[in-house]
This record gives structure tokens, C-alpha cells and sequence, in this order.
């Protein structure tokens, strides 16, 4: 099992990450999410609250370039499902849920993101109420994106125990999609110094924003914070 610090504070570009799992004391649902930018377009973003999860949005609008893969909401609610992913299968994923359909049915409609040379995998993930998740990662084949590698996996619920996957396996150009199975990581029982945690190890340059998620499983009451560098929050 791996320390979350001790992943990020090793990798300058991750790019974009999701931990899913359970605190320590087994209170808690975990969900974490966060966004990294190289570009002008990619760091010109902020989270934003919204009724039913958040949404990316753009800090100045006078600066955004093409919104078409930095625009969507990360997080969505339903019912007992948190629902967190790097794109706009977030959305389809949601509809696959209203009618019944497993998560791995419906990311068979998506796959790896069209940005060539990078071809960045779409990372989702499906957070229950009760501890049990779900992560997928949809990547390219090759460095051409002649098809697409699909990889799905299930968890139960461990206490202090989540797992991250995250879209690149390190900084280069092109950039590496991740390599092999998502990490194991220790989670801790508060979400202010997990959020602290996972927010100083990002590195200063790249780093865009952050949420973190804490579901308590007594009562499904959620407690979440936001970051965001632009903002200075």
C-alpha cells in the first residue's frame, strides 16, 4: 500500500486523478478528484459547486481556447452512486444508471480522448454509499489511437484503504497513459488533512484544483471541499 504523498510528490504531471475507497475508521465513503494543466486553456479552470455534484467552468472566459475536453462535470449524484470521472462520460454513465445499466455497459459507447499525440484515457469511477466502487480506464492501443484497451474493476469496502488511477504515468510529450492496475493508498479519517494532504503534494506549477468527498454511511450525509488555485481558496 502506497502513501498518497508519496505518489504525487514523485510525479510532476499526473494529470488528472481519482481515489476512491474508505477512511480509516470505516465512517466514511471516500471520493477524491483533481485536475492538473500545462497549457494556457487547461489551467484557465475552476470547480465549481453544483446542486447535484460540480462542474468545471471556465476562470476567465476571455482565455478559453476550446472547451470541448476541459468543460464537463467531474461529479455527478445518483440515488446511492457518487459518480466520478475526467470527461463528459460522467453524463454517460448517469444515463446508463437511470436505466439500469452497468457502468462498464455504458463507458462501451466512449473511449480514449480524440487529443492527439496524447490519446488521454478517460478515468471513471462509481462510489456506493456503503464503501463498495468501482474505477475504469479506456486507453489507446498505441500511439496512433488505432483502438481501444478497456479495463474495469471492482472493490469492496476496506477501512483506510482507496485507490488511485490517474490519466498519465508521468510528464513527457507525448504524454504516457497510466501503466498497469490502479495504486493502493492509505486514506485517513479526517477530510480536512486528507485534503490538505493531496492538495500540497500536487506539484505548485501543474496543480488546477481539487474536491474531496467524505460520505458518512450512517446517514449518506455528505461533507465535500473544494481548491482552487485560481480562486486562491
Amino acid at each position: 500500500m502506497y502513501k498518497i504523498e508519496d505518489l504525487l510528490q514523485n510525479n510532476k504531471y499526473p494529470g488528472r486523478g481519482i481515489i476512491l475507497g474508505n477512511s480509516k475508521d470505516g465512517k466514511h465513503a471516500v471520493a477524491i478528484y483533481f485536475i492538473m494543466g500545462r497549457s494556457e486553456n487547461s489551467r484557465n479552470r475552476i470547480f465549481a459547486l453544483e446542486d447535484d455534484g460540480i462542474s468545471t467552468k471556465a476562470f476567465d472566459e476571455s482565455k478559453v481556447i476550446d472547451p470541448s475536453l476541459i468543460i464537463y462535470h467531474p461529479v455527478r449524484e445518483y440515488n446511492d452512486y457518487l459518480i466520478v470521472t475526467n470527461g463528459d462520460q460522467t453524463d454517460t454513465i448517469l444515463d446508463g444508471l437511470k436505466n439500469n445499466k452497468l457502468m462498464q455497459d455504458s463507458l462501451l459507447t466512449r473511449e480514449f480522448e480524440p487529443d492527439e499525440p496524447n490519446f488521454t484515457p478517460r478515468i471513471s469511477g462509481l462510489l456506493k454509499n456503503d464503501g463498495t466502487y468501482e474505477l475504469s480506464i479506456l486507453k489507446s492501443i498505441d500511439d496512433k489511437g488505432s483502438d481501444c484497451l478497456r479495463f474495469y474493476y471492482e472493490y469492496p469496502c476496506f477501512n483506510g484503504l482507496g485507490h488511485f488511477i490517474h490519466t498519465y504515468e508521468k510528464d513527457g510529450s507525448p504524454l504516457q497513459s497510466f501503466i498497469g492496475e490502479p495504486r493502493e493508498v492509505e486514506i485517513d479519517n479526517d477530510i480536512n488533512d486528507v485534503t490538505d494532504l493531496v492538495w500540497n503534494s500536487l506539484n505548485e506549477e501543474n496543480k488546477i484544483s481539487l474536491y474531496v468527498c467524505f460520505i458518512n454511511k450512517d446517514n449518506n450525509e455528505k461533507t465535500v471541499r473544494i481548491i482552487n488555485k485560481n480562486k486562491g481558496e
